[in-house]
């Protein structure tokens, strides 16, 4: 599928900040006044930062807000209240910490709890449809709250967590990948059933159905070159997963080295995340000749 830079911005922003939010509901990450001012905020910064960027995705995005209204049939839904409760339950954590220098658990736990609810909400958008074989597996739910955590703790400072998500994260990658390449083939789509005349025997492409291209072309089929495929693949696992690790092992733990690990980390979170978008191969591409 086309690798919209929106929802890429969305999905990475709006997983680490509120898997950071997570950490800091939990009570793990406790700054009290300013600091709690400032770590609260960059939190915030980055999960609003990335909700408000899946908004530019949308054909009208002044009717965002009827994404609030079929929570009890579309994950993208579930998400918006999800995400929205979550920031609002985290704000009396955020201001009690900050005036009064002490963690509340009351508003903290289910804080955390709905930010990672919002980001499994946000996977199963994707994990949900069944035309997109690659997606349509538990690996999908699992890399993005993996990422969310992974960028959590490194944010948070918890070297020996964050250590041990990036070693999880590198192996989610590699499964992902490895089992990714062959669902398409495994699902069995063909031509034939795409266009629903398989009982009549072999289907092939006579004629584009249309002289030009159209939305379903534009956004729903993108080939990325094996050689870019394995280059991108890489890097993701290289700088999301083991420089990050290696950062936060060797060197002393401080701002800098969280900030380091920090920028390791989101380059391969973009570098997968565009793979996982731009390897999405979708059953429509059948219909148009294109797999």
């Amino acid at each position: 599928m086309h690798p919209a830079p929106s929802v890429i911005i969305f999905t990475v922003f709006s997983g680490l900040g509120l898997g950071f939010l997570a950490y800091l509901g939990l009570g793990v990450v406790h700054p009290t006044g300013l600091d709690a001012f400032l770590v609260f905020g960059l939190a915030y910064g980055f999960a609003v930062l990335g909700l408000l960027a899946s908004t530019f995705h949308l054909g009208n995005p002044q009717r965002a807000f009827r994404a609030f209204t079929q929570w009890k049939t579309s994950w993208l839904s579930r998400e918006a209240w999800s995400s929205v409760i979550s920031l609002l339950l985290m704000a009396p954590v955020a201001l009690i910490a900050i005036f009064l220098g002490v963690h509340s658990a009351t508003f903290g736990f289910p804080a955390a709890f709905l930010a990672l609810l919002t980001v499994f909400c946000t996977s199963m958008i994707y994990a949900q449809l069944k035309t997109v074989p690659r997606w349509n597996h538990w690996t999908t739910p699992a890399l993005f709250l993996t990422f969310a955590l992974t960028g959590g703790a490194i944010l948070s400072g918890w070297a020996s967590a964050a250590i041990a998500l990036c070693v999880v994260l590198g192996v989610l990658l590699i499964a992902s990948y490895a089992l990714g390449d062959g669902r398409f083939a495994a699902r069995g789509s063909t031509m034939e059933t795409a266009t629903g005349l398989g009982r009549i025997g072999k289907v092939r492409l006579f004629e584009p159905p249309h002289t030009g291209t159209n939305y379903l072309m534009r956004e729903m089929i993108h080939i990325v070159g094996r050689k870019h495929s394995v280059k991108l693949r890489t890097i993701s696992v290289i700088f999301a997963a083991l420089l990050p690790a290696l950062s936060l092992l060797l060197l002393p733990m401080n701002i800098g080295t969280i900030a380091l690990a920090l920028a390791f980390h989101l380059i391969g979170a973009f570098a997968a995340r565009w793979l996982f978008f731009a390897e999405a191969e979708h059953v429509v591409g059948l219909y148009y000749g294109a797999r």
